[in-house]
């Protein structure tokens, strides 16, 4: 499959955007803009507290952003989003039936404790998430390899998955079938190498502190006390990383703000380097030029709770309902005005082509969303005949970001507004909480987001087959499992057919409202001009650090 790789596309939309947006700005000369105590220590506002540090149990993009730059595994995506040996000392040796990768790691590569880091690190850390006592939500990426699928599912011990170390400096990696994005999956965290003395001197308390672990990243982690809760950590320069002479920065200071006023106060009092904004600030500061809008690959959707036998929401025309009342345009231009997009389905515009004709994948997949009041009160009429009843109470999960209540508020007026008898309550809360609760179940509609691993429409779509634990509604369809598995294994060295069922896969849980996509994220940054290099990866939306420079 021909992929448009999303970093590089985004990047000229967003100059576009950032162009013709319009609002009130503060004139430049008057504003402090970013800042720093130190020459080359940079100050990043996160919007969330960090849920993990655990490579094994990661799921979140400010996990992941964490791990990236902290760790580093076999390959290492460049600016353009595409894998470059890291931890392997070339590019893999893979056989001409795509199963076999032969990787020689370089043998200069350290922890930060001075061990080398070697071949068995590898094995153990894919073991590890593997292992169904781990109970890793991302296990399922190991499908791809062999015995994958067997490990996961406690069939096979994990001792056999398909990685073995041939020497101290040598992987060999074996997969079930040839995978053609299985480079990038190398880049992305999950499958990065773990300490095993670490993991087991620590044991339950492995990654709990950024004392209780040993890191082969750019930087070292620092001064973190707890997922979850933590509101400042620092990335530290890590002296034993063998490409340190070409990490400028010494430190990375991480600060959590929700309120995105606080994190602009914070930018013009020269407190920091990088802040998020949306809404009337994204307008205000829009031609500020420090002002970044920077779109995604990422998708923001209702999930409904499906799980129960007598769940409202396995009704099609209820999940309709809610669809046809959200006004996208509405939700992007007014209340978010950071450069998001209104969706035209699950997987976001400008990811990948046809093998065929290089046909973008939503225009062979077609837009099925729409904003339309009376469709909206149709499908609702519908939905309490065919439920029996005349009115619903929901309780909508989401963040406690500005920009989540703000979203949440929306929705909120949205259906409400146009389904009679529909009250929603709200319930914001901390970002670690609303990823426990959904995984629990413990929600009526939540409002999540997905960012893509790698550029491919199977990154999205893989995630709603029947069982996947990010399938969090719990929406199941027996020909989507179809068409994902025909993809995923009779397919998956037909580029074209599996394309074609994939296509099917979108028009499915499109037709069905199975997710309800909101918008295409995209977000609008204050970012100081003396910053260069800062890079933001499509895979996992992970922020990069190591080729900033500051310039004073």
């Amino acid at each position: 499959m021909k992929k448009k790789h999303v970093y590089s596309l985004f990047a000229m939309s967003a100059l576009v955007l950032a162009g013709c947006t319009t609002g009130g700005t503060q004139d430049s000369g008057d504003a402090a803009g970013g800042g720093g105590s130190a020459e080359n220590e940079f100050n990043f506002v996160e919007q969330q507290e960090m849920p993990t540090a655990d490579l094994s149990q990661a799921t979140d993009t400010v996990s992941f952003s964490a791990l990236n730059n902290v760790y580093e595994g076999i390959y290492r995506l460049d600016e353009n989003d595409e894998p470059q040996p890291a931890g392997a000392a070339e590019e893999a040796d893979v056989s001409e039936d795509g199963i076999t990768y032969n990787i020689k790691l370089r043998e200069d590569a350290k922890w930060s404790n001075g061990d080398p880091v070697t071949a068995d690190d590898y094995v153990f850390s894919w073991q590890r998430t593997a292992d169904p006592e781990t109970a890793a939500e991302y296990a399922y990426l190991f499908e791809a390899v062999e015995n994958g699928e067997e490990v996961i599912n406690d069939e096979k011990d994990p001792e056999e998955l398909g990685i073995e170390a041939v020497d101290d400096y040598e992987l060999e990696i074996t997969l079930d079938k040839p995978l053609e994005y299985f480079d990038n999956l190398l880049a992305f965290p999950i499958f990065f190498p773990q300490n095993q003395e670490a993991v087991e001197e620590n044991g339950d308390d492995y990654a709990s502190t950024s004392e209780n672990s040993v890191y082969n990243g750019p930087f070292a982690l620092a001064d973190f006390d707890g997922p979850g809760s933590d509101t400042d950590w620092t990335y530290e320069k890590n002296d034993e990383y063998w490409d340190q002479d070409n990490v400028s920065l010494d430190k990375v200071n991480v600060s959590v703000v929700k309120e995105a006023s606080t994190a602009l106060n914070l930018f013009q009092d020269g407190q920091a380097d990088d802040v998020t904004l949306d809404g009337e600030l994204a307008q205000q500061m829009a031609n500020d030029p420090e002002y970044v809008s920077q779109p995604e690959a990422t998708t923001f959707y209702l999930e409904m709770n499906q799980e129960d036998e007598d769940s409202p929401y396995r009704n099609e025309n209820l999940r309709k309902a809610i669809s046809y009342s959200i006004d996208r345009d509405a939700l992007v231009e007014s209340i978010l005005s950071d450069g998001s997009l209104a969706p035209v389905g699950l997987v976001p515009e400008g990811m990948s082509t046809s093998p065929d004709d290089d046909t973008e994948f939503t225009e062979d997949a077609g837009d099925q969303l729409e904003f339309d009041e009376e469709k909206a009160q149709e499908h609702w009429e519908k939905a309490k005949e065919e439920l029996d009843i005349d009115s619903l109470d929901i309780e909508m999960l989401s963040d406690d970001t500005d920009k989540s209540k703000k979203t949440q508020e929306f929705i909120q007026e949205s259906i409400e507004s146009n389904l009679d008898g529909v009250d929603i309550t709200l319930s914001s809360v901390p970002f670690s909480v609303r990823l426990d609760r959904s995984n629990e179940g413990d929600f009526d509609l939540t409002i999540g987001g997905w960012g893509a691993d790698y550029a491919d429409p199977s990154s999205f779509l893989d995630l709603f087959q029947t069982g996947n634990s990010y399938n969090r509604g719990n929406w199941s369809n027996d020909d989507y499992d179809e068409q994902i598995d025909q993809a995923t294994n009779e397919n998956a060295n037909d580029s074209q057919a599996r394309w074609d069922n994939l296509v099917e896969a979108e028009k499915i849980i499109m037709d069905e409202q199975g997710v309800v996509p909101l918008y295409q994220k995209a977000t609008g940054h204050m970012r100081a001009d003396k910053v260069n290099g800062l890079v933001a990866h499509q895979a996992g939306a992970q922020y990069d650090f190591k080729d900033i420079t500051i310039e004073e």
